[in-house]
């Protein structure tokens, strides 16, 4: 699987090829409208607009610009399509985008060291954190009876055990 490059931040992931004239099948890891028609993004270190797209509740299909045969298509299996983080919006207090919350250190409010956060999964109710670190990979649900504060600047996220969280 490819690198977010530096400075950038991944909008989707390449599922695979749909159809014979280049199109593909995105995971989507923004909300929509980074995936939308006329926006440019970076697949593979090359720039490319996105001339179609069609999506629905589960899968979202788009076509790139220069990208025209299946074999091409299946040529980006993996890639991420990327945008400069310069490009991102501020969100509202308490909203965070997920690249910032990946690496944070992860500590309990009673002062125990849990991780650093790996990944964030999303769930029909809320998203997950997942921790690694010495107790191996652990679930945390990111509600507020858990999570108690997210400090980016100090690189931390306080959270409350609660009971069966590390179960």
């Amino acid at each position: 699987m490819d690198e977010v490059g530096p400075g950038y931040v991944a909008v989707g992931r390449v599922l695979g090829a749909h159809g014979v004239r280049g199109e593909l099948v995105i995971e989507a890891l923004a909300p929509l409208e980074w995936l939308s028609q006329g926006r440019r993004v970076t697949v593979r270190s090359r720039e490319h607009e996105i001339t179609l797209v069609r999506s629905d509740r589960h899968v979202v299909r788009l076509k790139l610009a220069g990208v025209d045969t299946r074999e091409q298509a299946q040529g980006l299996g993996s890639a991420y399509l990327q945008v400069p983080e310069t490009d991102l919006v501020d969100l509202p207090e308490g909203q965070y985008y997920r690249f910032q919350l990946l690496g944070l250190a992860v500590r309990s409010v009673d002062g125990r060291e849990l991780g650093r956060v790996t990944d964030v999964l999303s769930a029909p109710e809320n998203d997950i954190y997942v921790i690694s670190g010495p107790s191996g990979d652990v679930l945390i649900p990111a509600v507020d009876d858990v999570v108690q504060d997210i400090d980016l600047s100090a690189g931390r996220i306080m959270i409350q055990i609660i009971p069966g969280l590390l179960a």
